[in-house]
């Protein structure tokens, strides 16, 4: 048996990541940039879907202050990794949906795609959902249609999250996921969205794929982290 298959092994192992994470956010000095286009759907409240590559996972719940944002769940997939990943996120106050972020077309054989997009939905109209549009698998940075597809269907505003930190580790994986380290730099750069009315979604995601790369350099950018 895997490791990660056996739920004691994950438990303990979501508990110390979760730990570590909230030592390193605690100790990194954090940069952030057009935080104003958060505050502002921070405010209104509502439905929300915040979006970052799957390589930043890792940072994600630094970027969502619980104390004053809408509540929020994330989009993780059925997988055994995906598992691991919800207990770790939950224990920072992220509940998880269970599912893929998956092309609607091929959401049948998507693990839970057609349940996620439904409870996603649901999710949608009480608070935030996070969402990794080239997750599960990849291929990395590469976007896949249910994003835009939701946000046209909840009518939400979408929040471009780029997260970097510097020194970091960098897994060997897909998506080269960056785990931070204690006593760094920190930056957090967001960006705001809403489905262009009449749009076809192939040009959404072209699109928000540009913008999604941009606040993620920026980031990068503000820490000096090298890809």
């Amino acid at each position: 048996m895997r490791p990660l298959r056996n739920p004691v092994v994950q438990s303990a192992l979501a508990w110390t990541l979760a730990k570590w994470m909230q030592f390193c956010f605690s100790t990194i000095r954090w940069t952030h940039e057009n935080q104003e286009a958060a505050e502002a759907v921070w405010a209104q409240g509502g439905g929300v879907l915040c979006v970052f590559w799957h390589s930043r996972i890792g940072l994600a719940p630094a970027s969502w202050p619980l104390d004053r944002a809408q509540s929020a769940k994330a989009l993780i997939s059925l997988s055994a990794d995906g598992e691991f990943i919800a207990k770790a996120v939950a224990r920072q106050g992220f509940p998880a949906v269970r599912g893929s972020s998956t092309n609607k077309d091929k959401a049948e054989k998507a693990k839970g795609g057609t349940q996620a997009l439904r409870d996603g939905l649901k999710q949608l109209k009480l608070g935030a959902l996070a969402i990794t549009p080239d997750g599960p698998r990849g291929p990395a940075n590469v976007m896949a249609e249910g994003l835009p597809l939701m946000a046209k269907l909840s009518k939400a505003p979408v929040l471009f999250i780029g997260m970097s930190c510097s020194p970091a580790i960098r897994l060997n994986s897909w998506d080269r996921a960056v785990l931070p380290l204690p006593f760094g730099k920190g930056a957090i750069v967001w960006g705001r969205a809403d489905y262009p009315e009449g749009a076809e979604i192939a040009e959404v995601v072209a699109d928000w794929t540009s913008r999604l790369n941009a606040v993620e350099a920026r980031a990068d950018q503000l820490t000096g982290l090298k890809s």
